[in-house]
C-alpha cells in the first residue's frame, strides 16, 4: 500500500484529475510515475489497464532528479478489477496498490477503506 511513501515526492501536486466517474469505482490502482515528462498535461499511459485519473503539479514544480522529469501520480483499473469484473478474484480484497479514489486528494496519498475492500479490513491481533 503506498501509505509507505515520502509526503515530499507528491508535495507539489496542485490538482488530481478524473478521467472517469469515480463513483463508479470501490478502489483504483495507485502507481507513482517517477519519469513523466511534463507537469500539468495528462500522464502518458502505456502499461496495462486503463488511466482513470492523474495528479497534476504547480507549475514551478522542481523536476525529481538529474533526469529533468516529474513525479506524477497516476490512477488505473485492470480488466481484472472489481469495476470491471464484480464476480471475478477481488469480489473482496483489492491488488496491493489499490486505494479508495476518495481518499485522494493533492499531496496526500490515498487510502484503503472497507469500501475499497470489499468488507471489514483485518487489522490483525495486535
Amino acid at each position: 500500500m503506498p501509505n509507505h511513501y515520502d509526503p515530499s515526492l507528491i508535495q507539489h501536486e496542485t490538482d488530481i484529475v478524473w478521467t472517469e466517474d469515480i463513483d463508479r469505482f470501490d478502489y483504483v490502482r495507485e502507481h507513482l510515475d517517477q519519469y513523466a515528462a511534463t507537469r500539468q498535461r495528462p500522464v502518458r499511459w502505456n502499461n496495462r489497464g486503463r488511466r482513470v485519473g492523474y495528479s497534476v503539479l504547480a507549475a514551478d514544480a522542481p523536476n525529481s532528479g538529474s533526469n529533468g522529469c516529474f513525479n506524477r501520480r497516476v490512477f488505473w483499473v485492470s480488466e481484472d478489477d472489481r469495476s470491471e469484473r464484480p464476480d471475478g478474484i477481488y469480489q473482496t480484497g483489492t491488488p496491493v496498490e489499490a486505494v479508495d479514489p476518495r481518499t485522494v486528494s493533492p499531496g496526500v496519498w490515498g487510502e484503503m477503506t472497507e469500501r475499497a475492500w470489499g468488507g471489514p479490513l483485518d487489522h490483525g491481533d495486535q
